[in-house]
């Protein structure tokens, strides 16, 4: 035991010290994970107004495969993204393998579906009327559609939020695609899951302890804009 708490006191040290392997660790983890929930919000937003406010065949369909993908393993999305990006993939030629950018790309890829599914809950959650109202008002269709975005902004950022949640916090696709590699590609994860397999505990607590103190943030923003949904309703 005392063994252990002289590692957490060591971590600690490293975090306030501002280690630069602790900070270039944290550094790179945010802006994978940020600019990686940024392109999927560009995409997740709109796509998902479009197949909400519309109606065609499959659509229900659509919309179950989309929550199926909700839990979608990281290994398998790092798969697939592996079989496209390398040497002898599609898009090999690109050379993306083993940077941040394709990590970007990997998250994003990851992180839609969740994004596109809670934005379709969002604005399902509306009071109907709304709509009824905005096509009174003689709004078109992409006003209409913004209207209502506005309105379920919320449930919305939530959204967002959630799916940054799971991109800072998965393991799998960054260690297949992004190789580990120290100073380049290494993440909150990644290093977390290296460093206990190499013996190095502070390091692994320190890593933990942050990703613990994001998570805490992010909950903490959930709870506040789902009471001001519940102010705002």
């Amino acid at each position: 035991m005392a063994e252990i708490w002289q590692g957490f006191l060591k971590a600690i040290n490293l975090i306030f010290t501002l280690n630069p392997e602790v900070i270039e660790i944290t550094r790179l983890s945010l802006a994978v994970s940020l600019s990686a929930c940024l392109i999927s919000a560009i995409i997740s937003i709109p796509l998902g107004a479009f197949i909400h406010f519309n109606a065609f065949w499959g659509k229900r369909i659509l919309v179950s495969f989309i929550q199926t993908f909700f839990s979608l393993p990281t290994v398998l999305v790092g798969l697939l993204v592996f079989l496209f990006f390398s040497r002898a993939g599609i898009f090999g030629g690109l050379g993306l393998m083993f940077t941040p950018a394709i990590m970007v790309i990997g998250q994003a890829v990851l992180v839609t579906p969740l994004m596109v599914g809670l934005v379709i809950s969002a604005l399902s959650g509306l009071d109907k009327g709304a709509r009824e109202t905005a096509i009174a008002l003689g709004a078109n269709p992409i006003q209409m559609s913004w209207l209502l975005l506005r309105e379920a902004r919320y449930g919305v950022m939530t959204g967002v939020i959630l799916g940054f949640g799971r991109a800072i916090s998965e393991v799998g696709l960054a260690l297949m695609v992004g190789g580990n590699i120290r100073g380049y590609t290494r993440t909150l994860t990644t290093a977390i899951s290296l460093g206990t397999n190499m013996g190095d505990i502070e390091l692994s607590l320190a890593l933990g302890i942050i990703l613990l103190a994001i998570a805490l943030i992010i909950n903490l923003i959930l709870n506040c804009l789902q009471q001001r949904d519940h102010v705002g309703n």
